[in-house]
């Protein structure tokens, strides 16, 4: 295209040399507003801010194609997309979860929840949340526990749940519904085992009994769980 132009103007009379001459200093000038441009870029990988130094080599990249700047992005492109792309799934199960700290009589009680990340029918009247939480309260101690929103559980006397980490071989585990009208709660009996279970985890798959439904599978995405906010679990 750039040829025919150029055999094109010599037809009318342009000077070879002269288009030559305007060829390369419009492909300065881009590459100095690509390097100009590209500050932000490499901040923002000094900063290990990948989302940001994605954004930018995008738009650089477009505005600026075939320029040494751009060839330069072109060569960490896709480990900066891919570095971008977990940074924004961290983002995003990180906000899965909410922690509470609670004044109760004896100290603070503090805990992590997440709800399944699909509603489960429980009860036969359509999905409905389900939450895993973990807790820990002065007087009571450490404890784990599913809690419904409808229906409710079949463990009145204990039970065995069966829970599954990523694609490992599922386990299963002790659990028990308290006789109270206070939450639909059941406690999964080794919450030390199942808080341990989430460390690198990126899903816990947690299968249990429903009063009248038999059993039913809640899948929670464990892997943004900040372990720091519960100290004494860890």
């Amino acid at each position: 295209m750039v040829l025919a132009l150029a055999v094109a103007l010599v037809g009318c009379g342009e000077d070879p040399a002269a288009i030559a001459k305007a060829q390369a200093e419009q492909a300065a000038a881009n590459e100095a507003a690509a390097k100009a441009e590209a500050a932000a870029y490499d901040t923002a990988m000094v900063e290990q801010n990948w989302q940001m130094a994605k954004a930018h080599a995008d738009v650089l990249m477009q505005k600026y194609p075939g320029t040494p700047t751009a060839q330069r992005l072109q060569a960490d492109y896709d480990e900066v997309k891919a570095k971008a792309e977990a940074e924004r799934e961290d983002a995003r199960t990180a906000a899965l979860w909410s922690y509470t700290v609670q004044d109760v009589p004896g100290g603070k009680q503090t805990s992590a929840a997440i709800y399944a990340k699909d509603p489960v029918d429980v009860d036969g009247s359509g999905p409905t949340a389900v939450r895993l939480i973990f807790r820990d309260h002065p007087s009571w101690g450490r404890s784990s526990y599913l809690v419904l929103q409808a229906g409710d559980f079949d463990c009145y006397g204990g039970c065995k749940v069966r829970v599954t980490i990523d694609d490992k071989p599922a386990n299963a585990m002790a659990a028990s519904r308290p006789k109270t009208d206070d939450a639909i709660a059941m406690f999964i009996e080794d919450e030390r085992a199942l808080w341990k279970a989430t460390k690198g985890a990126k899903t816990m798959t947690v299968e249990f009994p429903a009063k009248g439904m038999g059993k039913r599978v809640a899948v929670f995405e464990v892997a943004g769980l900040d372990h720091g906010k519960l100290p004494k679990w860890n």
